[in-house]
């Protein structure tokens, strides 16, 4: 799989000229979704270069993140003109990218695509590294596609818009960075402020964050080994966002993978002696800035079912990224569904449910 050019972007227009300019294409479209066609697209639709470009514009939230809505991509790609030489242009947040993505690598046997995401977890995780999908069948990104766009465009102005639910989401994703590289990197993630946010000082980290995914990605880019480090947090997480959708109160993904790795942090202190004062602290910062999952007992075995149908696993068994220690991955772990009803007694307890 092709590397993608990552561009840290402090002159969006130039940079986007740029990174058009290194395509050959014959039609220009971009992608929003409801809430970036107002608030981001006017920021791009005033570049010379861009005045030809198609618009499409499909629903906001996770919940469009399926079958039919990338039918509907499909369809106007068709019927605006577009061709196998056509380019696509994700402008948003992480199910733009996920789903326009996949939408490209698709249409005409795939046609090359630029993102731009817009709001944090799309540019520290979904927008970086090739994956692309859409939710199937209930299931989180069930069908999709290993598929780089040519050039991930960068420009953390576009957070300065975000709400902070949306900011979190995204710092969870950064956090999940700081516990697989080093102790240093994850101390001043945990100790940074998230109410009264140093945009300054994030643009910083969300550079090293990005290089972690980075670096992993390169060196295993169709995740047969070292890149299912990126997952911790995600088995459970998974699950959650599963259960939240089912029932019908949704959450942000980024949400979702910060209570999943309080669970998989006291696996890994169960399993592997990750250190009980780490995991302590990671939980206590979660719990602050990201509230509750509330969940009972009853809800224990369709947490479970949702683990069993997680494309990590292999023979049957839920597998888990687990942790010895900031940095100090531990792949292809396994645990029963004992030990999983007790990872989820652990997180209940802990976080206050």
């Amino acid at each position: 799989m092709r590397q993608q050019e990552i561009i840290i972007s402090r002159q969006l227009e130039k940079d986007l000229e740029q990174a058009l300019g290194r395509q050959t294409y014959d039609r220009l479209f971009v992608l929003t979704d409801e809430t970036t066609h107002g608030k981001c697209w006017p920021l791009l639709s005033g570049f010379p270069f861009m005045r030809q470009a198609e618009v499409l514009t499909i629903g906001t939230t996770d919940e469009h993140k399926n079958l039919e809505t990338l039918a509907a991509v499909w369809t106007a790609l068709g019927e605006k003109g577009g061709t196998r030489h056509s380019l696509l242009v994700n402008l948003g947040g992480g199910m733009v990218t996920d789903l326009g993505g996949f939408a490209a690598s698709t249409f005409k046997r795939g046609i090359p695509y630029l993102n731009i995401p817009t709001t944090l977890l799309a540019m520290v995780d979904a927008a970086v590294g090739g994956k692309t999908g859409i939710n199937f069948n209930g299931l989180k990104n069930e069908i999709g596609a290993f598929a780089p766009a040519a050039s991930v465009l960068l420009d953390t102005e576009f957070l300065k818009t975000l709400d902070y639910k949306n900011l979190r989401s995204g710092y969870a994703e950064m956090l999940k960075h700081g516990l697989i590289s080093d102790e240093a990197h994850w101390a001043e993630l945990v100790g940074f402020d998230l109410e009264d946010v140093d945009y300054r000082r994030l643009q910083d980290l969300v550079g090293r964050s990005v290089a972690v995914k980075e670096d992993i990605v390169a060196r295993d880019p169709y995740e047969q080994n070292i890149r299912k480090a990126l997952n911790l947090g995600h088995t459970a997480g998974h699950a959650f966002e599963s259960l939240a959708l089912q029932e019908g109160r949704t959450v942000l993904h980024g949400y979702a993978v910060a209570w999943g790795m309080v669970c998989e942090l006291y696996l890994s202190c169960l399993r592997e002696g990750f250190p009980k004062d780490k995991m302590r602290q990671t939980a206590d910062f979660i719990k602050t800035y990201y509230g509750t999952f509330a969940i009972d007992c009853k809800e224990y075995e369709a947490l479970y079912q949702f683990m069993t149908h997680d494309k990590k696993n292999t023979a049957g068994h839920v597998n888990f990224t687990l942790l010895g220690d900031t940095g100090d991955i531990r792949i292809n772990r396994t645990a029963d569904k004992e030990e999983i009803f007790n990872m989820l007694d652990f997180y209940r307890e802990t976080m206050g449910c």
